[in-house]
């Protein structure tokens, strides 16, 4: 019997639509500095193969891991959480 890996899903904002069938997505978080204790902001960059082009700039989504589809896609969209006003 094989173990199934469970897949890391995220909730993102768009930043772009980089191309045909591609987003990019921005994931915020802070992280406790470890000499000073102060909480920084991070952000995380990510490609991810949005196959019905759905999504525009400024919507949230929620995306999980997949195959690598290319060079730098390797997150797919799984729903548009909320749409951005526009």
């Amino acid at each position: 019997m094989e173990s199934e890996k469970i897949k890391k899903t995220r909730r993102a904002v768009v930043v772009s639509k980089s191309g045909d069938k591609s987003i990019k997505v921005q994931i915020n978080y802070k992280i406790k500095h470890p000499v000073y204790g102060k909480y920084v902001k991070r952000r995380t960059n990510l490609g991810v193969h949005d196959e019905t082009n759905q999504a525009g700039v400024g919507d949230v989504v929620d995306i999980t891991e997949c195959r690598p589809m290319s060079k730098t896609k390797s997150w797919r969209l799984v729903k548009v959480v909320e749409k951005a006003i526009e």
